[in-house]
């Protein structure tokens, strides 16, 4: 994660060891979405379940979404929560689908095509922000999605994006309540491990 500052308690920088659990939670966040992605990756890693195929995915560090891109919250020697963001730099740079998981557009299967379409470019794209269960409540979000804000004011980006999913309102509400606005929609491509269906929504806030 670029822009980097200090951290404090319980927010520090992800590691390696943290992969599988940034899986489990970015796979909460992103309300099966990875999950799909990472099954059908399965021929690449034989004999791996989709959470560790994730872990794989995310120690990597040549992508977008790595553990370089991760802040974790860990309360008692376990990671309770994750915010992965990096910045969409310009639109003659790669799109986030493109430095993800997901093959190019071109060849973007359905269920992908809404977020690979919903994208700002020139800003600084939260991808996802997951709580464990037993933490939400507590300011952690609140306290990621500012962790967000300073970074991409230290570099030097004015917005902030994300998408959410129509179906999850309480979600809905405390971007709009953080400063977000809904700026665009896709319909999703309903499927088995999606657990939402309705639409994809772009939202954006001023730095």
């Amino acid at each position: 994660m670029t822009g980097e500052f200090k951290l404090e308690a319980p927010f520090r920088r992800a590691e390696p060891k943290d992969c599988l659990r940034i899986a489990e939670l970015f796979n909460i966040a992103g309300a099966g979405v990875p999950e799909y992605v990472w099954t059908n990756l399965a021929d690449e890693y034989p004999g791996l379940s989709p959470l560790e195929i994730g872990e794989q995915r995310y120690l990597r560090e040549d992508i977008a979404f790595s553990f370089r891109n991760t802040v974790v919250a860990e309360i008692d020697g376990k990671v309770v929560g994750i915010l992965i963001a990096f910045p969409i730099e310009s639109e003659d740079e790669p799109s986030q689908s493109e430095l993800a998981e997901t093959e190019p557009e071109s060849d973007t299967p359905d269920v992908m095509r809404p977020f690979h379409e919903l994208e700002i470019p020139g800003s600084y794209y939260i991808c996802g922000v997951a709580l464990s269960p037993e933490h939400r409540g507590r300011g952690l979000g609140t306290g990621f999605m500012e962790i967000a804000r300073n970074t991409a004011r230290n570099e030097g980006l004015k917005t902030l994006s994300l998408i959410a999913f129509e179906q999850n309102p309480r979600a809905v509400k405390l971007y709009e309540k953080l400063g977000f606005d809904i700026v665009d929609s896709r319909p999703l491509v309903p499927h088995p491990l999606i657990q939402y269906t309705g639409k994809a929504l772009l939202m954006a806030a001023k730095v």
